[in-house]
């Protein structure tokens, strides 16, 4: 199977599976010299870790990493860091009944088209729990975005009809670890909670949007044609399972408006140069130009619901009903938002790298 790893020269390769013994992630091309320590990761695995809150699966695992190489005294030594987290808390009895029955939202049936077999316990490789890799390599990555002073943050903005109000930047990251729905706008926060306990009682699930800020991005990232750094954006938040549309800085909203209201202005603050708004979401052209980026990912609801469905029994190949009662989230939108802070902060490492930002060889 191809495509399990992401990067040109930040290199991050996850594997795994919902219900298999463990998952994890091997870092190559990470600097040598960087302070890092499994508590690092730690703290980014513990953001996306189930059974957190009661808007949350209750599935139980404390999702502990240990890293297995590339850290020397403290630091990067320069080599792969491997690091994995054991499956603890897997309950494969529940996903039975779906051995030859593809559950509708899944990759289950797409997945057998194409490879002729299906791990049917959990998802498998196609599970949201896959996410563990993506977080293990964000986080080394945020810990070499620090050495430049630049922050990522994600957080919710919509679930369901609900729609957060604008939040000063400068307070983002606080606001967002206030609630458990990890919306900046507290207000909003409430009446999402209310939404997804309420699907949770009638057995089913919402979607939503989060949105993901980049700040004190330099200009000059992105490699056109085909590696424009809005391109390899969308594909990493893409790659997210759950995604099903990305958009930056003002996204879809530009296609019912006007250049001469869009267009982001240049202005001089003393030697740097910046624009009067942000439309752009950071990048024009393919390449960063300093300013904030800014991109939202929709986030479909989860698949798995208790609801009756209807599905095909492969192996007898006929109609039939499935009833699924596992363990799942009904909004994923607060858990992903560590996951889109990894994704884009990996792409991030990794231009930096390739227009010279960072040194691969030292920090």
């Amino acid at each position: 199977m191809a495509g399990n790893t992401t990067g040109n020269l930040f290199k991050v390769t996850t594997f795994g599976s919902s219900h298999g013994t463990a998952l994890g992630a091997v870092i190559d091309g990470c600097p040598a010299g960087l302070k890092l320590s499994a508590e690092d990761i730690q703290r980014e695995l513990d953001r996306r870790r189930p059974g957190t809150s009661k808007i949350t699966t209750p599935r139980g695992e404390t999702d502990q990493v240990e890293v297995l190489s590339g850290i020397f005294e403290g630091k990067t030594d320069g080599t792969p860091i491997a690091a994995v987290v054991y499956n603890k808390d897997a309950d494969s009895s529940a996903y039975e009944p779906f051995r030859n029955k593809p559950r509708p939202g899944h990759g289950d049936y797409t997945w057998t088209a194409k490879y002729g077999t299906y791990d049917y316990r959990g998802g498998g490789r196609g599970s949201g729990r896959n996410t563990i890799g993506h977080v293990i390599g964000g986080a080394v990555a945020k810990k070499l975005l620090e050495e430049l002073d630049i922050q990522v943050v994600a957080h919710v903005t919509q679930v369901a009809d609900v729609k957060a109000q604008h939040v000063a930047y400068s307070r983002l990251a606080e606001y967002v670890g206030q609630n458990q729905v990890r919306c900046a706008d507290q207000k909003a926060a409430e009446l999402m909670e209310k939404k997804i306990l309420e699907a949770k009682e009638k057995g089913d699930s919402i979607g939503g949007v989060v949105e993901t800020i980049a700040f004190n991005v330099p200009a000059g990232l992105g490699e056109p044609v085909f590696d424009k750094l809005d391109a390899d954006l969308a594909r990493a938040l893409m790659g997210i399972g759950a995604v099903k549309g990305v958009e930056i800085g003002f996204g879809f909203q530009l296609a019912e408006a006007t250049a001469s209201a869009t267009n982001d202005e240049y202005y001089l603050e003393g030697e740097q140069i910046k624009t009067t708004t942000n439309t752009a979401g950071g990048i024009v052209g393919g390449i960063s130009n300093g300013m904030p980026i800014v991109v939202r990912m929709a986030v479909k609801p989860t698949p798995s619901i208790s609801t009756v469905q209807k599905t095909v029994d492969l192996e007898k190949m006929e109609e039939t009903e499935i009833q699924i009662k596992g363990r799942h989230d009904p909004c994923i939108c607060p858990r992903v938002t560590p996951v889109a802070e990894a994704a884009v902060s990996m792409v991030m490492v990794d231009h930096l790298m390739r227009s010279g930002f960072i040194n691969p060889r030292h920090v």
